[in-house]
């Protein structure tokens, strides 16, 4: 059993959060799909009064709208809560500069977070996306910088790759630049390809893991079936309907299908839902993920958040294990071979770290 209150420290910083992050890509319903202002506030008044206090966001969440609901919501508590934005993607149509991981937009989008969310400062600042095309050491500076003027406390990125994460991690150390401290990424039982770069990349050099989508877009929570392979729209904009989304990001699969099945599975033995056993196999990794939850309704944030109070057992976790595993890419299909293994230590036994 765990609760809200059961802190943990983000990655190599001091910084204490709760297991589970409050995601607010649904507060405002631009995009379609989300929830108006009352419903936004009822979920994050539910989250922070459980003693909850990490909340996850971006510039440019349902065009702005999310950052501005939240600064209204956090206003007399902002001491309480820890809020993550995000910067890199477009906050305006043909204006090349208004996206990216360049200085000046580093800048600007801090300061329409800061506007949006009319607060003094920024908790944690993540690189939303790599955009193959600024350097690393502009991106580290840029970031120090917002770090030294007060703006920001710390830093973190996200769907990036594991090599140029370690590049810019180990130039920031070197530099005595603000260093990352939170990796987020696309993890869940639909998604575990992490596991093979990032994830051991993060724990090793000092990044929390904080998984967004931990229900695969709502798949895992078994609110799709077969009949969703077909009929959606394929190369969906973020105002697509949920459905559209997940196809278009690939993610509506036959083998996806099958993982939620056996999340079902268990959540009927454990009598609880399947959103619950999903969360709670991510909480249960070695490396101590916080996940993000979103919701539309209180309702969908009460049942995800009683994932804190689900304990998987060792047959479950193997079952579902076995069910979303994925099979190693080179090197590591070459390396964890046992001819290799014969290769590399000569027939004798040692451990491996």
């Amino acid at each position: 059993m765990t609760t809200l209150t059961d802190y943990r420290l983000l990655g190599r910083s001091g910084l204490r959060v709760s297991p589970l992050a409050l995601g607010t890509m649904t507060f405002g319903a631009d995009w379609g799909w989300g929830a108006a202002e009352q419903e936004a506030r009822t979920m994050f008044d539910a989250y922070v009064d459980r003693g909850g206090n990490f909340i996850d966001t971006s510039v440019n969440y349902t065009d702005g709208s999310s950052e501005t609901l939240l600064g209204r919501f956090i206003k007399p508590k902002r001491e309480q809560v820890v809020v993550a934005t995000k910067f890199t993607m477009a906050r305006e149509p043909n204006n090349p500069n208004a996206g990216g991981n360049h200085r000046l937009n580093i800048i600007r989008s801090v300061e329409t977070s800061l506007r949006q969310l009319d607060t003094d400062w920024i908790d944690l600042l993540y690189l939303h996306s790599w955009d193959f095309t600024t350097g690393v050491e502009e991106v580290m500076r840029a970031l120090d910088d917002v770090v030294r003027s007060g703006k920001v406390t710390y830093v973190g990125i996200s769907n990036t790759p594991a090599w140029r994460i370690a590049q810019m991690q180990t130039l920031a150390d070197l530099r005595g630049w603000s260093p990352f401290v939170a990796l987020q990424v696309e993890y869940s039982l639909a998604a575990r390809t992490v596991e093979q770069e990032l994830v051991p990349m993060a724990d090793a050099l000092g990044l929390g893991i904080v998984p967004w989508s931990p229900l695969a877009g709502g798949l895992l929570a078994g609110k799709y079936s077969r009949a969703d392979l077909t009929g959606a729209k394929t190369g969906a904009e973020v105002t697509g309907s949920r459905r559209d989304v997940i196809v278009a990001m690939g993610g509506m699969t036959e083998r996806a299908l099958g993982i939620a099945d056996a999340v079902s599975a268990v959540a009927r033995e454990l009598n609880a839902s399947p959103s619950q056993v999903a969360i709670a196999w991510l909480l249960s990794r070695p490396q101590a993920p916080i996940p993000i939850v979103g919701a539309r309704t209180l309702a969908q944030l009460d049942d995800n958040l009683g994932a804190l109070g689900v304990t998987l057992s060792d047959e479950q976790t193997a079952r579902l294990d076995a069910v979303s595993a994925v099979a190693p890419v080179f090197p590591h299909s070459f390396i964890t071979g046992p001819m290799v293994r014969q290769l590399t230590f000569g027939g004798t036994n040692v451990p491996l770290r």
